[in-house]
């Protein structure tokens, strides 16, 4: 009671060897084919020149960052140096202002120990007139 219908093991054994050595062989035809190789060339020539332009960037976004930084720096100083000049400028005021305080209160002390000065010069001449 042989089936001839159905193979036996050898033979699905030999053609299954025989279907994987076909596509060894096709894999090996694409992984030769020059066009392949090119296109390979052409991406890997891509994928540098766009890691070299990514590096470029970097590099000028430091630089930019760097430029930043210190004109960041410089504002700083400048705002710095304003602030003491104001500081500077407050104080000067605020001593010329109590020396004429100062001025003004020695005068109005003058005035009035001329005032009084007088006054009690007029009660001498008074109590000498009477």
């Amino acid at each position: 009671m042989f089936d001839d219908r159905r193979p036996d093991f050898q033979k699905r054994q030999s053609d299954a060897a025989t279907a994987k050595k076909a596509l060894l062989e096709a894999a090996r035809k694409v992984a030769q084919d020059p066009a392949l190789q090119e296109r390979k060339t052409q991406r890997a020539e891509i994928v540098r020149a766009r890691n070299v332009r990514a590096a470029e960037r970097e590099a000028a976004k430091k630089a930019r960052a760097a430029e930043l930084a210190a004109e960041a720096a410089r504002r700083e100083e400048e705002e710095a140096q304003r602030k003491i000049e104001e500081e500077k400028l407050a104080e000067m005021i605020r001593i010329e202002e109590a020396e004429k305080m100062v001025a003004l209160l020695a005068e109005q002390k003058a005035a009035r120990d001329a005032r009084y000065a007088a006054r009690k010069a007029a009660k001498k001449v008074r109590r000498k007139g009477l």
